[in-house]
């Protein structure tokens, strides 16, 4: 896999949204609402959601290895440029997932931060 650029924008990127849910989340009919305005708001595109129920997370890569490969089909149909997860990922689970999907992944804290580093002013 070639070094993908690990900028932490998303401007103009067509997104996958990913939450895993541990719990129940407070819209259990639209658990990615609220990521999904914080992708519009950095700019990017949402193309497509994708979500999973477990107990606790993947200590490799956050999700099963199932959804993952679910993720990375679903990031092929839509030619997605980030997958975005509203779970808070380790750099470890951040690099298996972009070597598993060959594409930018970013959590909910990194798409926040593009929103202030966008925002601010000198």
């Amino acid at each position: 896999m070639t070094e993908r650029n690990r900028t932490n924008s998303v401007r103009s990127e067509r997104a996958v949204l990913v939450g895993v849910l541990l719990e129940p989340p407070v819209d259990p009919e639209h658990p990615l609402d609220e990521l999904g305005g914080l992708a519009e708001t950095a700019g990017a595109q949402v193309v497509a959601e994708l979500t999973q129920r477990r107990d606790s997370p993947d200590q490799t890569t956050y999700l099963g290895k199932g959804k993952v490969q679910e993720l990375s089909a679903l990031v092929a149909r839509h030619d997605a440029d980030v997958v975005i997860f509203d779970n808070d990922l380790s750099p470890a689970q951040t690099r298996n997932l972009e070597r598993a999907l060959e594409t930018k992944v970013l959590d909910r804290s990194e798409v926040i931060l593009d929103i202030f580093a966008a925002r601010a002013r000198t």
